[in-house]
C-alpha cells in the first residue's frame, strides 16, 4: 500500500496517496508512512500539518537527511526563514558526497548553502554596525583579532585550531600570528636582511647547489594533497639546520647568515630542532593547506626574494610578506603559501621554543619526544 501511496504522489494524486497511508497506518505507523503523509498534505498546501507529520518521522530518525531538508523548507514556507536556518545547517552536516547525489538533490543542497551563507553575512553586517561606535577606541592588532571572532560567531570562518602531526601538547593558545613583543630579538634578525641575502643571492648565482624538493615521499606513501609538489623543484630548500643536525657544508657557504642564526634562541630539541632553512617557491606555485608536527614549537619566517605579489595564510588570516619585516606563527594551524610573482621567491624559515613554556618544561618534553622515538624504534 504504501509503494501504491509513493505511485499516487508521483501523479500528484495527495488524496489518493493518504486514503492508501491510512489503510497501511492499520498495519503500523511507519517512518516511511509518515513521510509520504507530509508530502501529500504538503501538495494540498497544508503546510502545517506537513510539519507536523516532519517532526514525527525525524523523531523516528533524528538523522534522516532528506527529512531535515524538507522540514527547513517547509518552515520557509510558512514564514519562519529564520528558524529554517539551523534546520537547514543540520542537514548539511550529514549530507551524502556530492557525486552520490541526483541533480535535484544537488539543487536543494545547494539553496540551503546559499541561505546559510546569507544569513550569517546578513548577521555579520548587523552586529558589525551594532559595534561600530566602539572600534576607534580600540587598538587595530585587538581589532584585527575582533573581526575575525565576529566573522566566526556569524558563522562565516572557521575557529582556527591546532592539528600537529606529532604532539598537541596541551595549554598552549591557538594563534596564527605571535605578537611581536614576545620577540625582541626579531629586529636583529630583519637588520641583517641584506646580509642574508647577500649570501643567499651567491648560493643562487651557483646554480642553487645543494636546493632540493621540499617534499620527497617515497612511491609507497599517499601523497595526499602534495601531488603536484612531490619530488618537484617548484617548492625546494636548502637546509643549515635539520631536525638539529647542523648541516656544516652549506653553513660554511653562508657563515653570517648560519653565525647570526645560532645567536638567536632557536628551539634546541636534539634529533627534532632546530631546522632553519631557506625555503624557495617557483612563479605561480601554490602551497596547498598543511600543518606542522608539534605546537610546542613556532615557526619564524624572514622574506629575502619576493619579485611580486606573494602570499600567506594562518587560520583566517592572509598576509603579503614584505622585505625585512618577519613573523612568527603557529605552523600546527593549517596555513598555504601562493607565490603570484613571475620569479622565484625565497624566505628563511626557523623554529623557536613555544613562549609559553617554562625552561624545565622544555627539556622534559624534549625527553619525552626522544624516549617516544626510542619506544617506536625499539631502540
Amino acid at each position: 500500500m504504501l509503494r501504491r501511496a509513493g505511485e499516487a504522489l508521483a501523479r500528484l494524486d495527495a488524496a489518493g496517496a493518504l486514503q492508501l497511508i491510512d489503510q497501511a497506518d492499520a498495519y503500523g505507523v511507519t517512518h516511511n508512512g509518515i513521510l509520504n503523509r507530509s508530502v501529500a498534505m504538503r501538495l494540498q498546501g497544508d503546510f502545517h500539518g506537513s510539519l507536523v507529520q516532519i517532526d514525527r518521522a525525524l523523531a523516528i530518525q533524528p538523522y534522516d537527511f532528506i527529512a531535515l531538508l524538507a522540514k527547513g523548507a517547509l518552515l520557509e514556507k510558512i514564514g519562519q526563514s529564520r528558524a529554517a536556518i539551523p534546520v537547514y545547517r543540520n542537514a548539511l552536516k550529514i549530507a551524502p558526497p556530492r557525486d552520490r547525489c541526483p541533480p535535484a538533490l544537488l539543487a536543494q543542497i545547494d539553496y540551503a548553502s546559499t541561505l546559510i551563507q546569507r544569513e550569517a553575512e546578513s548577521l555579520r553586517d548587523h552586529m558589525r554596525a551594532e559595534v561600530e561606535a566602539l572600534r576607534a577606541s580600540v587598538d587595530p592588532a585587538i581589532l584585527e583579532r575582533f573581526d575575525e571572532g565576529l566573522e566566526i560567531y556569524a558563522g562565516l570562518k572557521p575557529a582556527p585550531k591546532q592539528e600537529p602531526l606529532l604532539l598537541n601538547y596541551p595549554r598552549l593558545p591557538a594563534i596564527p600570528f605571535y605578537d611581536r613583543a614576545l620577540f625582541p630579538w626579531l629586529e636583529t634578525l630583519e637588520a641583517a636582511t641584506p646580509m642574508i641575502q647577500g649570501e643567499l643571492e651567491a648560493l643562487i648565482a651557483g646554480g642553487m647547489e645543494g636546493f632540493a624538493p621540499y617534499i620527497a615521499y617515497p612511491p609507497e606513501v599517499p601523497v595526499n594533497q602534495w601531488g603536484e609538489l612531490n619530488h618537484s623543484d617548484k617548492w625546494s630548500s636548502l637546509f643549515l639546520y635539520k631536525d638539529g643536525e647542523r648541516q656544516q657544508a652549506v653553513c660554511d657557504r653562508c657563515p653570517g647568515t648560519a653565525a647570526l642564526l645560532d645567536s638567536l634562541p632557536m628551539a634546541d630539541q636534539p634529533g627534532f630542532a632546530p631546522t632553519a632553512v631557506f625555503s624557495a617557491l617557483q612563479p605561480h606555485t601554490h602551497i596547498p593547506p598543511h600543518t606542522g608536527s608539534a605546537n610546542v614549537r613556532l615557526l619564524c619566517h624572514l622574506p629575502l626574494i619576493l619579485p611580486g605579489p606573494a602570499r600567506f595564510r594562518v587560520g583566517n588570516t592572509t598576509r603579503d610578506w614584505k622585505i625585512g619585516q618577519a613573523w612568527v606563527f603557529d605552523d600546527t594551524i593549517e596555513h598555504e603559501a601562493w607565490n603570484d610573482a613571475d620569479q622565484l621567491r625565497v624566505i628563511l624559515i626557523f623554529d623557536i621554543w613555544n613562549p609559553f613554556l617554562a625552561e624545565g618544561e622544555k627539556a622534559m618534553i624534549t625527553a619525552m619526544m626522544q624516549a617516544q622515538r626510542r619506544f617506536m624504534t625499539g631502540g
